[in-house]
């Protein structure tokens, strides 16, 4: 399914019936990275899983892909499927983006799951970084880019021992198109530091981090659940950056006792 939202064309997937749960993708993803965690969720939550703009089958609009436009599209998806509240998880960027979807409504917010994820705004090395694979998506093709990243983003255990989940994850990936990539990654150069927000979240909040997340250190997962009042810490076992991706059994599990414990209503 798809809907309109400002500039861009959002693709979405709805599966189960019972409570919204809005689960977001990390970068450079699309919504199957969630596919093998939805059997765990599906019987009693009704799964919202959109591809967030420049991503999957969702258009990048003009320009960078904030964190302010992709909450505007989150919101304009709840609209169009009457959801009111929500619990929202998000993966890397997709925690980025719910960052900003509490600053800007976090009434429609019951609970969060914030997986792999910073609070922290991109350094001026980052930022730097991040230009410079624009410039060279642009010149060399995505093809490139996405092979440098399959390494960085799974774990070693998955590198190791899990190659249909590394290929999995480079069939994946390799749905951005160059304009996606580059809109994506202005995007995460520009977000705002989120630090200052984390003391205001008081929902109960999951937070996730992969034992062997070679991008995010540890650290960053302590500070969120040691800011967060309501915030429980797990991590998911020989995985990455992509931890429910490469453990879904573990995260699909995990993800359901937690939000067992909510009850939510309907």
């Amino acid at each position: 399914m798809k809907l309109q939202s400002d500039d861009a064309e959002i693709f979405y997937s709805v599966r189960g019936r019972g409570p919204a749960v809005v689960l977001l993708h990390p970068f450079p993803a699309n919504h199957r990275f969630w596919d093998e965690c939805i059997p765990y969720l599906e019987d009693r939550y009704r799964l919202v899983l959109p591809d967030l703009r420049a991503h999957g089958d969702s258009q990048p609009g003009q320009g960078a892909a904030t964190m302010d436009k992709h909450a505007r599209d989150l919101a304009r998806l709840c609209d169009e499927l009457e959801i009111g509240t929500a619990v929202f998880a998000g993966v890397s960027i997709g925690g980025y983006v719910l960052f900003e979807f509490w600053r800007q409504f976090r009434p429609r917010v019951a609970a969060l799951v914030l997986a792999n994820t910073r609070a922290a705004a991109d350094s001026d090395e980052a930022r730097a970084n991040r230009e410079k694979s624009i410039q060279e998506i642009q010149q060399r093709g995505p093809t490139p880019f996405i092979d440098s990243m399959v390494s960085k983003l799974l774990g070693e255990t998955s590198l190791r021992s899990r190659l249909d989940r590394v290929e999995a994850a480079r069939v994946m990936m390799s749905r951005m198109t160059v304009k996606g990539l580059a809109a994506a990654l202005q995007g995460l150069a520009a977000r705002p530091d989120s630090i200052s927000t984390l003391q205001t979240i008081d929902v109960p909040s999951l937070i996730l981090a992969g034992e062997e997340d070679k991008l995010i250190p540890r650290a960053e997962a302590g500070l969120m659940h040691n800011s967060i009042s309501r915030s429980r810490l797990e991590i998911v076992p020989r995985a990455g950056h992509y931890a429910a991706f490469e453990q879904p059994e573990f995260a699909g599990r995990l993800l359901r006792g937690w939000l067992d414990s909510l009850g939510l209503s309907k």
